[in-house]
C-alpha cells in the first residue's frame, strides 16, 4: 500500500465531518443552536470512526532512511516548560477497573517485551513526522494489571497536567505502545520522558506524554483538547 493511500475509514469520516459541518454553517449566527449542533456532529463522527475501526488494520510503517530529522517538538506550551520528571522516582499508576492495581517503575516496564515501530505522527495542525519508537504494548501492561478488557475507555493523566483517553479497542491495537525509547535512546524530556503513549492509528494529540497514570473506566473521560471541542475518537 502506498504511504499516500487514503483509507476507506479516513475518507468516510472526513466526508461525514465536512458534509455535516458545512450543512450547519448557517447556524453560526445562532449561538444557542450552534454549539449543540456541532457537538452532535462530533459525536456522530466519533460513532462513524468507531464503527469503521479495525484491529487488523495497521498504520503504515517506514524505514530508517525515512525518519524525519529533526523530529518536531509539539505541546500546548513551549519546550522550556516541559516537566523534568525524575526517572528514578517516577512510577506509572495503573488503576480503575483492574484486579491488580500497580505502581510500575521504568525497570518494571523494561522487563516487558518491547515493540519497535517506525511510524508517522500526524498532527491536527497539518504537519507530520516519521519517528522510531520502542516500548511495551499497552495491551501487555493492561493484561498484567488484570484490566477489564470489556471496559469502554482508557484514560491517561500526565505530569504536565495534560490528560487524554482512547477506546479500549484502540488501546489493545497491536501498534499501541508505551514508548520508552525514541531513535534507539531513552526518551528525552522534549518528547515525553520517561514514558509516553505512541498510537499511530490516532492523531498526534492523543499521543499523551509524561504519563503518570493509566485508568480503565466506563465513565467517559474526555481529554484536554477533546473537552475544548476536538474530535474525541481522532482516528486516521
Amino acid at each position: 500500500m502506498s504511504h499516500q493511500t487514503i483509507t476507506r475509514r479516513g475518507l468516510l469520516a472526513g466526508l461525514t465531518g465536512v458534509g455535516l459541518t458545512a450543512g450547519i454553517g448557517s447556524l453560526a449566527f445562532v449561538p444557542t443552536l450552534r454549539t449543540p449542533a456541532l457537538d452532535h456532529v462530533s459525536r456522530f463522527n466519533d460513532t462513524m470512526q468507531d464503527t469503521l475501526f479495525s484491529a487488523d488494520r495497521l498504520a503504515p510503517t517506514y524505514t530508517d532512511a525515512e525518519i524525519t530529522q529533526p523530529f518536531r517538538y509539539n505541546a500546548f506550551y513551549p519546550e522550556a516548560y516541559a516537566p523534568d520528571v525524575d526517572p528514578d522516582t517516577w512510577r506509572l499508576r495503573v488503576d480503575g477497573r483492574v484486579t491488580r492495581p500497580a505502581a510500575l517503575s521504568l525497570h518494571d516496564l523494561r522487563q516487558l517485551q518491547a515493540e519497535t515501530q517506525i511510524t508517522r505522527l500526524i498532527c491536527i495542525e497539518g504537519w507530520s513526522a516519521v519517528g522510531k519508537w520502542a516500548g511495551p504494548r499497552l495491551s501487555d501492561v493492561l493484561q498484567a494489571a488484570g484490566a477489564d478488557m470489556s471496559a469502554k475507555y482508557v484514560r491517561f493523566d500526565c505530569a504536565d497536567g495534560y490528560h487524554s483517553s482512547i477506546d479500549m479497542a484502540s488501546a489493545l491495537h497491536a501498534q499501541t505502545i508505551l514508548a520508552l525509547d525514541f531513535l534507539d535512546r531513552p526518551l528525552s524530556r522534549a518528547f515525553g520522558a520517561p514514558m509516553r503513549l505512541r498510537i499511530p492509528v490516532k492523531l498526534g494529540f492523543k499521543n499523551a506524554k509524561f504519563i503518570t497514570r493509566i485508568s480503565v473506566t466506563n465513565a467517559f473521560p474526555g481529554g484536554y483538547w477533546e473537552d475544548q471541542g476536538y474530535n474525541w475518537f481522532a482516528g486516521l
